[in-house]
């Protein structure tokens, strides 16, 4: 879990990309009403994307949802960081590439997917954006996270997404870093969740 510390030295790619992801999990709450807002985490690491957002929010108490994390330090600790928080979060760890640990969570109104795509196979990700569908009620946001060393997948992934019923709300991808932040909207029909699928591997 060393590698998780560089989102703590500020100026690290890394830092910055947890500061754009939060500036787009914020945006989507601004716009989103005052509703109940259910959260799909994915490889939430320790939650502190989505938990940072909510931090400096009044209406965090609207906000439910699961975080599924394959490793148990990080997953722990997400635990006893979302047991202060006025959020109604359930942390699980679990493959968060099998479907059926999203049985009670889908369809949500937002799914953060950030750092997936940079560690799955090119297919991985086309298939994983096809299923997304799967979890997204109407309307839904996805934010979701890429490196862009080469070669650079995102003009795929950004396709992918059009293609597979989204509409491109913002794309954060600075001319001095390698990271990039996408955010899409679902606009197409959501599906029923295929329990029982295994939607990527990670290969880094």
């Amino acid at each position: 879990m060393e590698w998780h510390e560089a989102y703590t030295r500020p100026g690290s790619g890394l830092a910055e990309r947890l500061a754009e992801v939060r500036t787009a999990i914020n945006h989507y709450l601004d716009m989103s009403g005052t509703g109940f807002a259910r959260v799909i985490s994915m490889c939430s690491g320790d939650g502190r994307d989505l938990l940072g957002a909510l931090a400096v929010r009044d209406d965090a108490s609207r906000v439910e949802g699961l975080l599924v994390e394959y490793d148990p330090g990080l997953a722990e600790r997400a635990r006893k960081a979302i047991e202060g928080s006025p959020a109604h979060l359930t942390v699980r760890c679990a493959d968060a590439a099998d479907s059926s640990v999203y049985a009670e969570a889908a369809p949500a109104e937002l799914v953060l997917m950030c750092g997936v795509f940079g560690n799955i196979s090119d297919q991985d990700v086309h298939g994983t954006i096809a299923a997304l569908p799967q979890l997204c009620g109407a309307g839904a946001h996805v934010i979701w996270t890429r490196h862009r060393e080469g070669p650079d997948l995102t003009p795929l992934i950004r396709e992918w997404f059009r293609t597979t019923g989204f509409e491109e709300v913002s794309f954060v991808a600075p001319d001095n870093a390698s990271w990039s932040v996408g955010s899409h909207r679902f606009t197409g029909t959501p599906q029923p969740l295929d329990v029982g699928a295994h939607w990527f591997n990670f290969v880094r």
